[in-house]
């Protein structure tokens, strides 16, 4: 139900962990009224179109008039409902819903007013264009989003979460993206950071006392709050890899010769006819992509050019896209001809692409498994227990071959409702965090001065308060509210 924009407008907020968040007119956010449409533009059934501001309620009360004689918009409860016309002058709009929200029990924490309007694009253009006409401003993207988090109905990390739920395509996703934006991670993070405060204060105080030589900060009780913090911090750190699989899914590249089948296979795993096959060696020159959802989690697979030596031009330019496309890839199934199997040679192609891509999770494959004979097959086994053995072409051991994918994503985190990072942002936040907690517990450990020790403690703060927005600079809000839609 939204669209999507560009964000021009930057609104500049600073906040420290000692004060409240700054009122408005002093961040630069006018108390404006904005309106945009919150649904995607275009022929629907309906349209919603939301303005949002201190005047809002007062200038949708202009143009409407209810169905119900007397009944004025700007006279109403919050969180009602009202049928009436949209007019201008003599000229009827549209016969529409408006309902009214209140601040502060609204999405933006201000008073704000959705018009819910027949779908069609003139009559949302029109509707647009009358208040445009009598005093409100287009939002820009994400200016909603903005306000409520200017107006503390959600945290900077909550407000990112609000992107990532639209934006998500999988239950994956989409759970990590719920999990965000409840809040789970954002108590989390103030938790810590509030013991971090109450020890910083006492480490203060030492410091303006320095004379009398007393320690108001239990230096056993710190040790041990240092230690859990880093604990914590570092299961966070080290979740990112599995929150952004998670979220923006797992890039899986078929790799072999020529010929093995490889596009057959991707047509086996996606269920239709997606890659072109013949018995032309080189048929595919160009990766294909698509995706598939397996268990709640998006894995994206590329198709790529079969490897050989070839004096073919275009043909060059595909397998050297077939390496680039190994590089980005987090899995990689590597497909043998089981027809034309001479296991000294694999086992050697086998190896030097391990050795090549030896940070990578390669899965052998034998394919053509309906065209080797049940001897080979025990001795392959045998030998090569970790290797599937696959028919492409009959779907014989791709149910096999989908069990091994899903095993290789550990979703249990998700349903044990702990707290996966998957935004980059936060990962970097919590890294340069987790750094500053080791210098923190290194210099207890050596007994260093307490405002040395103040220095770290306060850059750990720094970084913890980066995530939920208690410290944030207009350039990180115009980064983050970039990818928003207008309308949100």
């Amino acid at each position: 139900m939204l669209h999507a924009g560009k964000l021009v407008y930057l609104c500049i907020i600073e906040r420290t962990p000692d004060l409240n968040l700054m009122d408005q007119d002093s961040t630069g956010m006018n108390n404006d009224t904005i309106i945009a449409l919150a649904t995607p533009y275009g022929i629907g059934a309906i349209a919603v179109i939301r303005l949002s501001g201190e005047k809002a309620i007062e200038l949708a009360s202009e143009f409407f008039e209810s169905r119900r004689k007397g009944k004025i918009l700007s006279d109403q409860a919050s969180h009602t409902v009202h049928l009436g016309l949209i007019r201008e002058g003599e000229r009827i709009l549209d016969e529409v819903l408006a309902t009214v929200f209140r601040a502060p029990h609204s999405y933006t924490g201000e008073n704000v007013v959705e018009i819910s309007c027949h779908g069609s694009t003139y009559i949302q253009r029109e509707i647009l264009n009358l208040f445009l006409k009598h005093g409100a401003r287009h939002a820009d993207a994400g200016e909603f989003t903005l306000r409520a988090f200017l107006n503390g109905k959600m945290d900077l990390s909550q407000a990112e979460a609000v992107a990532d739920v639209i934006a998500s395509d999988s239950a994956a996703s989409h759970e990590i993206a719920l999990q965000q934006m409840r809040g789970g991670f954002s108590s989390e993070i103030a938790a810590l950071r509030d013991q971090l405060v109450h020890f910083a204060s006492m480490i203060k105080l030492e410091l303006d006392f320095v004379e009398e030589d007393v320690e108001f900060a239990d230096r056993a009780q710190f040790q041990e709050l240092i230690h859990k913090i880093r604990q914590v911090v570092k299961r966070l750190v080290d979740s990112f890899a599995l929150g952004n699989v998670l979220k923006n899914g797992i890039p899986v590249a078929i790799v072999g010769e020529p010929n093995v089948g490889k596009s057959t296979l991707l047509n086996a795993l996606l269920n239709e006819e997606k890659a072109i096959v013949s018995d032309i060696a080189g048929t595919t020159r160009d990766a294909i992509e698509d995706e598939m959802i397996l268990n709640g989690v998006s894995y994206r697979f590329i198709d790529t050019a079969g490897i050989r030596e070839t004096s073919d031009v275009v043909e060059n330019i595909g397998i050297r896209k077939t390496f680039e496309n190994i590089e980005k890839a987090q899995l990689v199934l590597q497909l043998i001809d089981g027809e034309k199997i001479d296991l000294n040679q694999v086992e050697t192609e086998v190896n030097q692409l391990a050795d090549k891509y030896s940070r990578k999770k390669i899965l052998t494959l034998v394919n053509k498994a309906d065209r080797i004979s049940s001897e080979d097959r025990t001795a392959l086994a045998e030998k090569h227990p970790d290797w599937l053995l696959i028919s492409a072409k009959t779907k014989e051991g791709i149910d096999l071959l989908l069990q091994h994918l899903a095993e290789l994503v550990n979703t249990g985190a998700l349903s044990n409702q702990q707290t996966v990072v998957s935004n980059s942002r936060h990962f970097e936040a919590l890294t340069k965090s987790l750094e500053a907690l080791n210098e923190v517990q290194k210099g207890m450990d050596q007994e260093i001065s307490s405002d040395l020790l103040a220095i770290d403690i306060r850059q750990a703060l720094y970084h913890l308060g980066e995530i939920t927005g208690e410290i944030t600079t207009d350039d990180l809000l115009g980064n983050i509210f970039a990818n928003f839609c207008i309308g949100k």
